[in-house]
């Protein structure tokens, strides 16, 4: 009896401190999506749609930049980190080794976008000063948007969920305020906008460095090792990311080149009402793939079961609500978006799919079910999806760039449930060093445990015996 009631207990303050952790998440978060989803349908209400324009190309390029300079290296820290959470010196060495591997890509990618950029927008008739200063703060504006994806993940490792929505919290409702201040004293254009919200992207990716910093208390080392071993997990994640960084924006990028301003932003506005499911895949990150990390082989199956099917009944709840209701999504955008009923309806399902096809993704990649095989699969099958469209639709319409964007976004999915089926039957990738090395010398042995201490409960002395017995005199 006594036992019963301590397991009950037990169970009941698991299950208390995950409600717990999910009331925050979705109280804090909430807030935060609320105050975004605020600012961008204000911007779409109080901006012409000549002038929202600008403003939609820039943080639609902004994303597929972001992409482009982590290329989920980024997310590569929570599977190799693993359980190793109380290891500071082990998680300062993946960011410092993170930190050398972004340098180059973002070389690569500004260099890309001072060529590019021009020539996307160049049937927009913006003049060279508003390209040119477009283009500098995509720059500032994504630096600082992968600086807070890799030490936001740092805070999530460390079990730090609140200061990670503090920031959030204080950035969203800070720069809708400001954006209100500006209105009521008649100053509000594209620009200001665009620089409201790219300072309050500044301050998230600061607050976080200096948190994860402050929390680390270690100077992280770069290594090649680890490096590698980044490089190695993400790698067959690569070529795929670049893909769809380049292609998930391709229903902005086709409708900017040959479609017209009005075309551009009644994509942007609709893009808006996809930040329903923000609150849900941000959750992604900061409990899907903790959780699956750390799971147990023998509940894996049990919660990914469960997982699937929440992921599933929210997906279809909020279609649900679009295609009886999309009247009521239409007031939100304002008069000049009126008669796109069933353009509504296409954006909420694309982001519908699109929200399950993440829940999966994040799921394997926690699992390290991240295959090469299944990377010219979904290339080529997207690919396929895309010229069929282009040849078959009208790529200057809205209603032709989303039915793109939602047969992309099941073509993904599809891929999705492939690479799931094959890692339940194969398992995970494991593409990092054993963290323990055969020193040279007994000293090098008992720094290198002082550095990475061994998690399974021992003191490393057995190891170091049967190190010392190797060294050879000199």
């Amino acid at each position: 009896m006594v036992s019963n009631r301590r397991s009950f207990r037990a169970l009941y303050d698991q299950i208390a401190v995950k409600a717990r952790a999910l009331l925050h998440y979705f109280t804090a978060q909430g807030v935060t999506i609320a105050a975004n989803l605020l600012y961008g349908l204000l911007c779409v209400r109080l901006l012409p749609s000549s002038e929202y324009a600008k403003f939609v190309v820039l943080f639609g390029v902004q994303g597929t930049l972001v992409v482009l300079m982590d290329v989920n290296f980024s997310g590569a820290l929570i599977p190799l980190i693993g359980d190793r959470i109380d290891n500071r010196k082990l998680i300062a060495d993946y960011v410092a080794s993170l930190r050398q591997l972004s340098y180059w890509a973002f070389a690569l990618v500004g260099a890309g976008t001072i060529v590019c950029y021009p020539f996307l927008v160049k049937h927009r008739n913006w003049n060279w000063t508003i390209v040119a200063s477009m283009i500098l703060i995509l720059l500032l504006s994504t630096w600082f948007v992968r600086i807070g994806s890799a030490y936001g993940t740092v805070l999530i490792l460390l079990r730090q969920r609140p200061l990670w929505y503090r920031a959030q919290m204080i950035s969203s409702v800070g720069t809708l305020i400001v954006l209100g201040v500006f209105w009521k004293l008649h100053l509000l254009g594209p620009f200001i906008a665009i620089l409201i919200n790219v300072g309050g992207l500044v301050y998230v990716g600061a607050n976080y460095f200096l948190n994860a910093r402050r929390l680390l208390g270690v100077p992280g080392t770069p290594t090649p090792e680890l490096q590698r071993a980044i490089v190695g997990l993400a790698m067959p994640n690569v070529p795929q990311a670049i893909f769809y960084a380049l292609q998930g924006q391709i229903s902005l990028f086709l409708i900017t080149y040959f479609g017209h301003t009005q075309g551009v932003s009644s994509v942007g506005a609709l893009a808006r009402l996809g930040q329903i499911f923000v609150i849900f895949k941000q959750g992604n990150m900061l409990f899907v793939e903790p959780y699956f990390a750390k799971l147990p082989k023998a509940r894996m199956r049990s919660s990914y079961t469960i997982t699937l099917a929440i992921t599933a009944a929210i997906s279809l709840t909020v279609m649900q609500v679009s295609f009886s209701f999309p009247q009521a999504l239409l007031w939100l955008l304002g008069p000049q978006y009126s008669s796109l009923t069933t353009e509504v309806q296409l954006a909420v399902g694309a982001g519908a799919v699109s929200f399950f096809s993440s829940v999966l993704w994040s799921i394997h990649s926690a699992r390290k079910f991240v295959y090469w095989w299944n990377v010219g699969l979904s290339i080529a099958l997207t690919i396929g999806v895309q010229i069929l469209f282009i040849v078959k639709a009208d790529m200057s319409t809205v209603r032709g760039v989303l039915m793109l964007t939602l047969a992309t976004n099941v073509a993904s999915l599809f891929i999705n449930v492939l690479s799931g089926a094959y890692g339940f039957v194969k398992g995970g990738r494991e593409t990092e060093q054993q963290p323990v090395l055969i020193p040279e010398s007994t000293v090098e042995a008992e720094a290198y445990m002082d550095l990475y201490p061994i998690e399974d409960g021992t003191d490393g002395s057995e190891m170091l015996t049967a190190a010392s017995k190797k060294i050879e005199p000199k």
